[in-house]
């Protein structure tokens, strides 16, 4: 029974983990685009907490799949042995 949780610790951790470097990757290719032309002030309170809901919302997704496509992989292993 220990091996199940223990297991289920390390896949909850690895998705926190994936969650977390997906949401940094989103932020720093977020900080390439020309935010001048979207705002005049782009350095501004409300221009930055958008950046960050972007780079939350982008990265969520970016994860999702990343972690679906892990699973897949995963599940693949019983059809191959």
């Amino acid at each position: 029974m220990s091996e199940i949780w223990n297991a289920t610790g390390m896949t909850g951790l690895f998705s926190i983990v994936v969650e977390l470097l997906s949401i940094f990757f989103v932020w720093i290719l977020l900080q390439e685009v020309k935010w001048e032309t979207f705002f005049q002030y782009p350095r501004r309170p409300k221009a930055r907490m958008l950046q960050v809901v972007l780079a939350v919302g982008i990265g969520h997704l970016f994860a999702g799949f990343i972690l679906q496509y892990w699973g897949y992989s995963v599940m693949l292993r019983g059809f191959v042995e």
